[in-house]
């Protein structure tokens, strides 16, 4: 089934909590989600086994790619391949698009669990 959504804002949601990552779309080859953070939230560096492309769509943060910081502000595309680590954290305001492919397994999260819940960004 296809999915269209005028704007991303239509979709954008936020937790004060975490990140929230808003799910636009799932199957077997892939997982399109809309990330959405505060300022000062992050989704912890990690080594998950799945290719992320993401596309920051407003606001401002660092992306860990492969051990390297990069400012990210809207319009920035990044690829990450599987293996790679990889974390994001946001100054602003942050949406990003987050396509990961093949769709991430629990123990592709495990490493972002435990950062989340020891509250540690690297």
């Amino acid at each position: 089934m296809a999915i269209f959504v005028e704007s991303y804002k239509q979709t954008a949601a936020f937790r004060p909590e975490k990140f929230n990552p808003v799910v636009i779309a799932l199957n077997e080859r892939v997982k399109v989600i809309e990330a959405c953070f505060e300022p000062g939230q992050f989704i912890p560096v990690h080594q998950p086994g799945v290719d992320l492309t993401l596309l920051v769509l407003e606001g401002e943060g660092t992306l860990v790619a492969d051990g390297h910081e990069h400012r990210i502000v809207p319009g920035t595309l990044a690829f990450i391949p599987a293996g790679e680590t990889r974390g994001i954290k946001a100054e602003t305001r942050l949406i990003l698009m987050h396509v990961v492919t093949p769709p991430p397994s629990d123990a592709d999260h495990t490493q972002v669990m435990a950062g989340l819940a020891k509250g540690e960004w690297k």
